[in-house]
């Protein structure tokens, strides 16, 4: 077989990147050096990576974990959240491909008693918890800013009458925020970091969470772990982590068992 070879020769291209390059930024230098290949309202660049030489592997508890929650998402009907949002598409109805039925249902089979997320946004992933958090529950939402400054937040007064569900304002980025809430940080049972997706917060706050003791090993869930952002950062975990993907956000959802032993990082 014989391939002709293409006459026109190829510009060599330098492209300058500088570090933390953001989770917004990253694909216009990355399109610049490489087209996309595929047409999609939204597009990510990501990489695929060897399993045998990772630094880690789930353990059987994860998995069944895991398992019974995907069972759960399967069943679960986020209608009421997904009627909030004022113009499709309904990301909470859209499963798989979204995280929402998937919280529900990994809330519904963990049964916390304490949830943190990192990252309020819009609320749609603390109303969809919520939905199958029990009576006793209670989900304190981090943001650096209140939730009411989102305009196309589905929060409401409403939501936070009952006192299961509250907000703080706090960076945890540093660490004077993290004593700050020492004792809730330390009562989780499940932790959900949905903030920056530069991956410089989450590896900030797994350093944080070492110079903790939890009263119980928490069940962590990370947002986008596929984001180009976000490789490295999960990708050096030594926890017991397993990616989600499949079942969770189409950019990337990992769940990672915290385990006192282990370093944070590798």
């Amino acid at each position: 077989m014989q391939f002709r070879l293409q006459k026109k020769r190829l510009k060599k291209k330098i492209i300058k990147i500088e570090y933390p390059i953001g989770m917004f930024k990253k694909k216009n230098y990355i399109h610049k050096a490489l087209p996309f290949p595929i047409r999609a309202s939204h597009r990510e660049y990501s990489m695929i990576a060897s399993t045998h030489d990772d630094p880690s592997i789930p353990t059987s508890s994860l998995i069944n974990l895991s398992l019974k929650a995907v069972e759960q998402a399967a069943l679960m009907d986020l209608q009421e959240v997904a009627l909030r949002m004022k113009n499709p598409p309904y990301f909470p109805n859209i499963w798989p491909g979204e995280h929402y039925k998937f919280l529900s249902g990994l809330v519904k089979v963990l049964a916390p008693k304490v949830i943190v997320e990192i990252g309020t946004a819009t609320g749609t992933s603390a109303l969809s918890m919520k939905k199958t958090l029990s009576r006793d529950g209670k989900i304190a939402t981090f943001d650096i800013t209140s939730w009411q400054n989102y305009e196309d937040t589905l929060l409401k007064e409403k939501d936070f009458s009952d006192n299961r569900l509250v907000q703080y304002t706090d960076n945890l980025f540093y660490y004077e925020n993290v004593e700050k809430h020492k004792n809730l940080l330390q009562s989780a049972d499940l932790i959900f970091i949905d903030a920056t997706h530069d991956g410089v917060l989450e590896e900030k706050i797994m350093q944080h969470f070492q110079k903790l003791t939890f009263e119980n090993p928490p069940i962590l869930i990370f947002d986008d772990i596929r984001v180009w952002t976000m490789l490295k950062m999960w990708r050096n975990i030594k926890h017991p982590k397993l990616d989600l993907t499949s079942f969770g956000h189409w950019s990337g959802t990992g769940i990672v068992q915290w385990t006192p032993q282990k370093a944070h990082l590798k």
